[in-house]
C-alpha cells in the first residue's frame, strides 16, 4: 500500500539576506536557519516569514528551502 502524505510537514527556513552576501562577497559568517512546521492544505506554495537573524543582527526575510 502507499504511504499517506501527512498534512503538516516540517519545513526548513533560510536567511534571504545571508545567502545573497555570502555569494556577492564569499565571505560568510553563517547563515540562520529555522525549522518550523506548515499545513500542506493551507499554504500549498512557498513559506516566507520574518524571522531574526543572529549573524545580520536584525529581522530579515527567511524563505523556505528544499531538504
Amino acid at each position: 500500500m502507499e504511504k499517506k502524505k501527512e498534512v503538516r510537514a516540517k519545513v526548513i527556513l533560510e536567511c534571504t539576506s545571508c545567502v545573497r552576501n555570502s555569494l556577492i562577497t564569499k565571505v560568510s559568517k553563517g547563515v540562520s536557519r529555522y525549522i518550523t512546521q506548515k499545513n500542506r492544505h493551507n499554504t500549498p506554495n512557498r513559506l516566507e516569514l520574518k524571522k531574526f537573524c543572529p549573524y545580520c543582527s536584525k529581522h530579515t526575510l527567511h524563505g523556505e528551502i528544499k531538504k
